[in-house]
């Protein structure tokens, strides 16, 4: 991808909120429909408990609102909504306009769908808009995984959860805090991981690890090159809330030691579009991010998808 021009408009988060499903299942509550256990669901992913419940829009409310509360900010100063899903809540109109709506907005408002990539697709967008002349933009990622889990699966039915995290980018003075991106998609993959209108999600678990160490890995060294830093440079990687495995083996060929790296997967599990946001607001809530530090996001999806920024702190 490109590298950032001199001289482009920034931007930098003033204010974010999450939201996580209604519904708390845990691994012992699988358990008691399916062949499984905590110990072999632990062991495999990471994952202790998941949310569910709650539809894309209304969880997407919930955290936008919260996010326009902690930036000090009237609905109608914002500029744009980005939503980032792959459930939306209708085939037809999209999901960002029912949010829109509800959070009392008067801007324009539209969905991107690049699966458990999503919210790194929607960052480099909504800083597309700023540049472009955009003040305020409101970004939100959000997954209703649930509906379109095989709850009778224990491939997919231990993973999959429902989840929003929310962000307002404001044009900043300066640079701004993106100092990189890349984005990435290999569609020749797509079989590895879908859903039919209608229907379930479809995994080979062992193609998805194979590929998504692979090309987690080389987004994330294409952003960093972009940004002009090393892996010693960051101070918390994101990654993207699949696989705790998946999380490991990537940061271990990045030489990111886990320490370093933002991880609730044990909490929420796969979320999507929303592990990526709630790992990063869960880890600057905790005071793990300080001003100036390197944050490195990085996700893959289904596509498959790929997509990594650099991002320097400056949040208010």
């Amino acid at each position: 991808m490109p590298t950032i021009p001199s001289g482009v408009r920034g931007a930098t988060f003033t204010g974010w909120g999450t939201a996580l499903g209604h519904e708390i299942v845990t691994n012992d509550d699988l358990a008691r429909s399916m062949d499984t256990n905590d110990q072999w669901i632990r062991e495999r992913t990471g994952i202790e408990r998941r949310h569910v419940g709650g539809s894309t829009a209304e969880l997407s409310i919930v955290s936008g609102r919260a996010a326009l509360s902690m930036a000090g900010l009237d609905p109608t100063s914002i500029d744009a909504l980005v939503l980032a899903t792959t459930t939306p809540d209708r085939t037809v109109p999209a999901t960002s306009a029912t949010i829109q709506n509800s959070l009392g907005l008067r801007c324009g408002a539209f969905d991107v769908n690049a699966a458990c990539s999503g919210f790194v697709y929607a960052l480099v967008t909504a800083h597309g808009l700023v540049a472009m002349g955009a003040e305020r933009v409101l970004l939100i990622g959000t997954d209703t995984l649930s509906r379109i889990t095989d709850w009778t699966d224990r491939n997919t039915a231990v993973l999959f959860a429902d989840g929003s995290g929310a962000a307002v980018l404001e044009h900043s003075a300066d640079r701004g805090h993106l100092l990189g991106w890349d984005l990435d998609a290999d569609g020749s993959a797509e079989d590895a991981l879908y859903c039919d209108i209608g229907g379930f999600v479809q995994m080979d678990g062992k193609e998805v690890f194979r590929r998504a160490v692979r090309i987690m890995v080389d987004s994330a060294t294409k952003s960093m090159a972009h940004a002009g830093v090393t892996a010693d440079d960051i101070a918390l990687i994101v990654p993207h809330q699949a696989n705790i495995r998946i999380i490991s083996a990537a940061c271990d060929r990045l030489g990111v030691p886990m320490e370093r790296a933002a991880v609730v997967i044990q909490d929420t599990g796969n979320t999507s579009s929303a592990s990526i946001p709630l790992a990063l607001f869960d880890a600057a809530d905790r005071g793990r991010i300080n001003a100036g530090d390197l944050v490195l996001m990085v996700g893959f999806g289904a596509g498959m998808t790929a997509a990594s920024a650099i991002v320097s702190w400056g949040a208010r």
